[in-house]
């Protein structure tokens, strides 16, 4: 019986080009004295918090069924249910295990500091967004990208992160998305 190739038999690696590198980025940024906060702002030590980087990250892992409501999205809402499932699974794993395992302080001296949850949350959401709209909708698409930024920037300026932990969130967010997609559709295919 001969072999098909479906469209998901071939794994560009060009989709895992940015994660990796925001990762990357991330852990040199941490792991490297003096390197934590890229010294491209000036921290104070008390500031008025914005609070509504809490909701968002959490709001951002509805966005795309939020976009689904005035674009065409690419895949039914059942694959995009199980698709954000997997990809908070992979998410939450990779977050809390590095948390646990790499013991790094905040920028108001907490805890747990690498990686950003939030920002991964946030980015999760975005990305997923971006690869059901990308080619129907373009402003959906990036849309969610400018709230995971406001995420992300809201927790440096809350004094709970350090620019490395964010930028290592936002890949690990984006990396679960892209993950969750090369694992689904085969799995689906062979059922």
């Amino acid at each position: 019986m001969p072999v098909t190739k479906t469209k998901y038999s071939k794994v560009p690696l060009k989709q895992f080009v940015l994660p990796a590198t925001l990762i990357a980025v991330g852990a040199f940024g941490s792991s490297v004295d003096g390197m934590r906060d890229f010294h491209l702002i000036s921290r104070k030590d008390s500031v008025s918090q914005i609070r509504i980087d809490d909701y968002l990250e959490w709001g951002m892992l509805g966005w795309v069924f939020m976009c689904d409501m005035v674009g065409k999205e690419k895949h039914s809402l059942a694959d995009q249910f199980v698709l954000l499932a997997m990809a908070e699974g992979i998410n939450a794993a990779a977050v809390h295990g590095l948390k646990n395992n790499i013991e790094t302080t905040r920028p108001d001296g907490r805890p747990y500091s690498f990686p950003s949850g939030h920002t991964a949350n946030a980015f999760l959401g975005a990305h997923m967004a971006y690869k059901e709209f990308k080619d129907s909708s373009p402003v959906l698409a990036y849309s969610g990208y400018a709230i995971a930024g406001f995420v992300a920037a809201s927790r440096v300026y809350n004094n709970r992160h350090w620019l490395a932990d964010v930028a290592a969130g936002a890949g690990i967010g984006i990396l679960s998305v892209e993950l969750s997609y090369l694992i689904y559709f085969p799995i689906k295919n062979l059922i």
